[in-house]
This record gives structure tokens, sequence and C-alpha cells, in this order.
């Protein structure tokens, strides 16, 4: 697996005229090689040059981490007196041209650049993004477990099974990140629970605010499931529940819409439409129900190996849908003070149509407790 996406990246590379790959910290580095770096002050580098075996310069106390892969990469441990730019910029040799992973600290860019005075640089997504995009068969079936793990977990605040009513939303963050890693994640990326009005905040962090009935709570949770082969697939859904028993009217009407808008723009994400249009499938409904100037967001995100990655659904992305795409489709409304709601699922662009790996109940929950 790891050979032939690599072959595919020096494909891209000669393409595009570039000498050689430098992949650090990021997903790029476990996607093509099975390893992930820590991002510590020592340098680790994947180089990879268009026409030459792969060695992974990294520091001698981390090799032991390493699985090596001999048809993949050479390892090349350095010692702590030793200058791992040095080795970095050797085995690139005299490229003229260096694609470089965009999430590679800054610090370590400033120093190959001196050390290579004759390279210009690029970003290494540029080669990168495009082959990590398209999922194969085995990718979405890792992220459809994902998926069905998120979508347990989502089941059981819709039936009421997790207690919500008079608890701070960190605990019930707390409870749920437990439940993320029962259920077969090794890294909870994130864990909104968003009651009454911190919901109009999309990304907020759950704090001690006391969960109330007759108020809509907003979760939106995700985790990273990683393989045998060392490469982790995400998950990432959200739903809005109801805190008792009658919810008020404002919100089911601004619910409604954004169901209807959620469906819609699922159902648009066809092989070969643009990705904007998908955007614009979901929001124009929901702007014509009066909640435009509330959607303040993009539609989705890709998903794979990063929670957020390529393609993003967007005005202005006119890159059309191709099968193996797998996005997040999200509309949200949320209204300052008062209350937001989002509804969120992962989908994949097929030849068949759009498939939605995530299936738990699209319907607003109410529950008493």
């Amino acid at each position: 697996m790891f050979a032939t996406r690599l072959e595919r990246a020096r494909a891209a590379m000669a393409d595009a005229g570039l000498d050689v790959l430098l992949l650090s910290v990021g997903a790029d580095l476990p996607y093509f090689c099975g390893y992930e770096a820590m991002p510590l002050e020592r340098l680790t580098m994947l180089v990879v040059p268009r026409a030459d075996q792969a060695t992974l310069v990294v520091p001698g106390l981390e090799a032991p981490r390493v699985v090596e892969r001999p048809d993949v990469f050479t390892v090349r441990p350095w010692a702590e007196t030793e200058n791992p730019i040095d080795i970095v910029a050797g085995r690139a040799g005299s490229a003229a041209a260096a694609a470089i992973g965009d999430h590679t600290w800054a610090g370590f860019l400033v120093d190959l650049g001196a050390a290579m005075p004759d390279t210009t640089f690029t970003r290494a997504s540029t080669i990168t993004s495009p082959i990590r995009s398209v999922k194969d068969a085995a990718e979405i079936e890792r992220l459809r477990t994902a998926g069905a793990a998120v979508d347990r977990i989502m089941a059981r605040l819709q039936s009421g099974e997790i207690r919500l009513a008079g608890r701070r939303e960190n605990e019930v963050a707390a409870e749920i990140a437990g439940q993320l890693r029962e259920e077969g994640h090794d890294r909870v990326n994130f864990v909104i629970v968003a009651s009454g009005p911190n919901a109009a905040s999309p990304h907020h962090d759950a704090g001690q605010r006391v969960i109330q009935p007759g108020e809509g709570v907003l979760f939106d949770i995700g985790g990273t499931m990683v393989g045998d082969d060392g490469v982790g697939y995400c998950s990432d859904i959200t739903r809005c529940v109801w805190v008792g028993s009658h919810p008020e009217r404002e919100f089911l009407e601004a619910y409604a819409v954004l169901h209807e808008a959620q469906q819609a723009s699922v159902a648009s994400a066809t092989v070969g439409t643009p990705a904007e249009a998908v955007d614009h499938e979901g929001r124009r409904r929901i702007t014509d129900a009066g909640f435009g100037s509330y959607f303040v967001h993009r539609t989705g995100h890709g998903i794979g190996v990063e929670a957020h990655e390529d393609p993003y659904l967007v005005a202005g992305n006119a890159e059309p849908l191709e099968p193996g795409h797998a996005f997040s489709i999200e509309p949200g409304i949320y209204v300052p003070g008062r209350w937001g709601a989002r509804l969120e699922d992962i989908v994949v662009a097929t030849e068949a149509g759009p498939r939605p790996l995530n299936r738990v109940d699209h319907g607003l929950a109410v529950v008493e407790r």
C-alpha cells in the first residue's frame, strides 16, 4: 500500500517538475509510510527523491518506534550531536525544486532553506492532497467503521441513556470522550457539547454551564481510529437534542429548515458536481427561510486521515466531486445569544450516488433528562 502511494506521489512529482518530497509532522507522513512523528524540536522527515529510495530521517531515540518497511524506505537515525538539517539536505541532493509538508515547523523550513540555497520550495499538498482526497474501498470501509461507532454514541444521547439535565457541559463531554475510546477510537479529536445560547458558537468549548430543561444542546463529536498499518481514519458527526418535553416553536421551525437543507445538499453531492454547488444547494434553502445570515461557515470539509482535508464544500471551489471523495455535509443556523443548531453526516461520492456513512436518526431528539 505505501509503495503504491509513493509511486503515485513520484508520478505527480514528475508531472510537476519536482525533484524531492519532504514530509515531516502531519498526516502526510503516516499516510505515505505508516509512521507518525511526534511534534518535537527534533526533526523527523521522510525524504522522497523522485527517482531514488525514500529515507526516513528520525531522531535516534525515536527510531525504536519506527516499523521498518524496506520496500518503502530506509531508516536514518540521527544522534544528538548530529545536525538533521544537513542529513536531509544531503539526501535531497542537488534538488532544484522541493515540495515540503504543509505542517513542517517554520524553523525547520528556514534552516533547510539556508542549507539548500539553490532549491525552490513549494507546498507538499500540491502533490499529496489529490492522492489523499480520493479514497479507495479499504479507506472508505475504515471511515464507515469510525462513523458507525459515533452513530452508536449519538443514539445513546438521542435516547436519553446519557443524562443531560442538571449536568455541566464539560462533564457530559468527558463521558462522551470515554465512550469514543470504548468504541475503538485511539484519539479523541473533539467533543463539542454546546447548550442553550452556547450553541450559537459553532466551535464552542464545553465548559461549566449547567444544561437546563427547556433548551437545545448541540453535540459535535469525532476521533481517530488507528489501524495496524499505523494510519488513522477519522469520524465526525453532529446532532441536536432538546432537553425537556416541549421544544420551542421557533427552534422546531429552524430545525426543520436545517434538516431539509442538509438532506438536499447530501442528495446533490453526485460525481461531477462542483463542490461549491453542494454548498449552494442547502444554503439557498436556509436563506429563503430567512436564516441566511445565521449560516456562518462552509457546508463541509473532506475527511480521511485528517478531520479536515480536501475537498472543501464552499463557494468558490469549482472542483468537481470524484468517486471516492469523502466529506462532511453540515449546515448550521446560529442565533447569537439564543441558540444554535447543526446537522452533519460524512458522505462519500460514488458512481451510484452519494453514500452517507452516518445513519443515526436525523430528527430532533427530545429527552426528559
